[in-house]
């Protein structure tokens, strides 16, 4: 609802999307909400993006995602 930062789409048709960055300066639509990655099945009919649950012990209150990339092997 806030937009991705970016997109990285793996082989498989599985995406990757980054979203909730915030720059000084710039516009932020939730200033208080920490960034977030987003997975999305570009296989399925009627794709939709399911937010992925960050490890506990990871400092979510400074989360500001800027780019994603996947190593494939």
């Amino acid at each position: 609802e806030a937009g991705s930062e970016d997109i990285d789409i793996l082989p498989n048709g599985l995406a990757f999307i980054s979203s909730g960055l915030k720059y000084t300066g710039l516009k932020s639509f939730a200033p208080d909400k920490p960034g977030e990655i987003f997975l999305m099945d570009l296989n399925e009919d009627y794709p939709r993006a399911v937010e992925l649950r960050i490890s506990r012990g990871f400092d979510l209150s400074s989360f500001n995602p800027h780019g994603i990339s996947a190593y494939v092997d």
